[in-house]
């Protein structure tokens, strides 16, 4: 199953706010006077995705040094490619989760269109005519 990237949602979350992420970052920084919102909520769950991703990285890099073909693998190095395979396995079960969740709160998402500006009045309105009958 694919789940989308830190990179990707960061798109989403830029699409659906009409502005670069950065800005978005920085405006919601900027709100400390005022509860958080679904811009802190959305780029919250950016960052543990974000996170959970390097984490992948990391164990991934780890791993791959425990196999590499040069070395041995004596008795001792078995547990240590054990743990390195389990850990990588929570890492990618935590960004798995993370993504799933973040996918679900961006589809249930869409972006409403800017309001269309009122046309500029000239005089004020005209009551309409009466239709009750004059004494």
């Amino acid at each position: 199953m694919s789940h989308p990237t830190s990179t990707e949602v960061a798109g989403r979350i830029e699409d659906l706010y009409g502005a670069p992420f950065a800005v978005l970052k920085a405006h919601a920084q900027g709100q400390e006077d005022q509860p958080p919102g679904m811009l802190s909520a959305l780029l919250g769950m950016h960052e543990a995705l974000a996170l959970a991703e390097r984490s992948i990285d990391l164990h991934r890099g780890h791993f791959a040094q425990l196999i590499d073909p040069a070395r041995q693998i004596g008795r001792q190095e078995v547990s240590h490619l054990l743990d390195g395979a389990r850990r990588l396995a929570e890492a990618v079960a935590v960004r798995d989760v993370q993504a799933e969740a973040v996918a679900a709160v961006l589809r249930s998402l869409t972006r409403l269109p800017a309001p269309a500006p009122s046309p500029p009045t000239s005089s004020p309105p005209v009551p309409a005519p009466s239709t009750a009958p004059s004494r």
